[in-house]
């Protein structure tokens, strides 16, 4: 039970890695808060975890609303009385794109989405981590650390989380507040499956996917939120600053 009393906000944790995290967290003693835009699929991701014997809360939330964002923050340790993590999660990742075919407004919507809201979530979070010398998870992509073909936005705004995970490292470092970035390659996730169901061979291409990465296949939701709950405890104390890539060996074979 290495978060038992612990309270983290995880955005984007209706589904997806968010869920895996919300599971895993809880599973070791967390209040967890669900933080998402869908009110169904988080009534129904927060009952998952209820039922399960876990402290789940879903609060609402849209990420890219600087007024949301504060509120569940605000919302969370007036609940709880204290926040020890926030794991900033949600966020999308668009369709193929050069940056020919990428607007300037496609591209700021997509920076708000995936890198301000990871801003928010730091800023409103910071002053009652302070109090708990707690934790921050950005929730990055390993593309933000090699590149990614076709995807000039969605990396920008990946390796922008990178970036901010190493400049609070250092600014809050004296205050015991640790920041880390996880960098997963392949995760089954819903958005992965949307994915596969739109080429010709969902089935082909989910095993193209799996074949990226030398285990044999992609992460589960819940290897994510283990990875993530080692961050978030004491175990990892001494560690911020610091780009966890849990990629199956994706990065490793020099054009492989």
């Amino acid at each position: 039970m290495k978060l038992d009393g612990k309270v983290a906000i995880i955005t984007g944790g209706s589904k997806g890695i968010g869920l895996g995290c919300g599971r895993i967290f809880g599973k070791y003693g967390c209040n967890v808060v669900l933080a998402s835009r869908g009110e169904e699929a988080g009534k129904t991701a927060e009952d998952e975890l209820i039922q399960a014997g876990y402290k789940a809360l879903f609060i609402p939330t849209d990420v890219t609303s600087e007024a949301n964002m504060e509120a569940l923050v605000e919302q969370t340790v007036e609940k709880f009385g204290r926040l020890d993590c926030i794991v900033n999660n949600a966020g999308w990742h668009p369709p193929a794109m050069t940056i020919a075919e990428t607007s300037v407004y496609d591209f700021e919507e997509l920076l708000r989405l995936n890198l301000t809201s990871t801003f928010m979530g730091c800023k409103f979070a910071e002053p009652h981590l302070r109090k708990t010398r707690g934790s921050i998870i950005n929730m990055s992509s390993e593309v933000g650390v090699i590149g990614q073909v076709a995807a000039p936005s969605y990396v920008s705004t990946k390796a922008g989380q990178i970036g901010l995970t190493k400049a609070l490292a250092l600014d809050l470092a004296a205050e015991g507040v640790r920041v880390n970035a996880v960098c997963p390659a392949g995760v089954m996730t819903p958005l992965m499956k949307d994915w596969a169901n739109s080429q010709y061979d969902p089935k082909a291409a989910l095993e193209m996917v799996d074949s990226w990465h030398p285990i044999g296949r992609m992460a589960t939701i819940e290897e994510i939120g283990e990875v993530c709950a080692f961050l978030a405890s004491d175990e990892a104390a001494f560690m911020t600053g610091q780009v966890i890539c849990p990629d199956g060996g994706a990065a490793l074979g020099y054009r492989r």
